[in-house]
């Protein structure tokens, strides 16, 4: 039996794949696709969108298969059970097709709209990320995101304001070279630049939360965090930094094996 999809080839002409895990989010899924219509009007690519349904137990997949039912971009996953968020985005990644794939939570935390703003910052970069500069949520859990991410930046020479920040739009080239761990969605920006990819980050616009609840707690938002800084140290210690050229040829590589300047802010 495979437990993971090989990946999907690229479809000619489908620029974007937007990827949306999703568990036990019905309050928030039909506005959610309302914005999500609307973000793709003002990009106008042609677009696909892929919800994630990753072991909800509520009225979830109902409401994503009616979505799929109305209209030919959507696409609906089911996991067979609840794997995590790094799970759901994984699988999402390997079956998208697009050229350009964005990635954002159900929640409604993270407005649709700004992918437009991401998505055009591309020509210049390999990657564009989110930073929750005016966040909305408790102050517990403001503050474990800002001890996490001031450690993750200590220990991995990283400069991401907001690493957790799901709103995320990258070249299809970029996850091809990513292999994903459990927990390791976090530190995509690092993982991105380690195979010599160009970040750039600009603030975002944040909301509460209205409707479900968070499935991160200080244990897995901060501490395991943390502790998964010690995989991506290793990882980058001993990863092939190499320059390689064939005799007689003048093409250069792809992609570089060694990593791009720390992540570029922008306004």
């Amino acid at each position: 039996m495979a437990y993971r999809h090989p990946g999907e080839a690229p479809e000619e002409g489908l620029e974007l794949s937007v990827v949306l895990p999703v568990h036990n989010e019905e309050g928030n899924l039909p506005a959610l696709w309302a914005e999500i219509r609307a973000a793709l009007d003002v990009i106008g690519r042609k677009a696909e969108v892929i919800f994630v349904n990753d072991g909800s137990t509520d009225t979830s997949g109902a409401i994503l298969d009616r979505f799929r039912a109305e209209d030919p971009r959507v696409r609906v996953i089911d996991h067979d059970r609840n794997h995590g968020l790094t799970a759901a985005l994984d699988c999402g990644f390997r079956h998208a097709r697009g050229a350009v794939i964005a990635m954002l939570d159900a929640d409604l935390q993270n407005p649709p709209a700004e992918l437009a703003r991401l998505y055009a910052l591309l020509p210049d970069a390999d990657m564009a990320i989110g930073w929750r500069k005016e966040r909305r949520d408790s102050f517990l859990k403001r503050v474990s995101s800002k001890i996490g991410n001031g450690y993750r930046n200590w220990r991995t020479n990283e400069t991401v304001h907001d690493t957790g920040c799901a709103l995320k739009v990258f070249k299809r080239e970029v996850i091809e070279r990513i292999k994903l761990w459990k927990g390791l969605h976090r530190f995509l920006p690092t993982l991105a630049r380690m195979e010599g990819f160009k970040v750039v980050e600009i603030p975002v616009a944040h909301r509460p939360r209205t409707s479900g609840k968070s499935h991160f707690g200080v244990w897995n938002r901060l501490f395991k965090g943390m502790a998964d800084v010690k995989t991506i140290r290793w990882m980058w210690k001993y990863r092939f930094t190499y320059v390689a050229t064939e005799r007689g040829a003048s093409a250069t590589p792809a992609a570089p094996s060694a990593p791009t300047p720390a992540v570029e802010r922008r306004a």
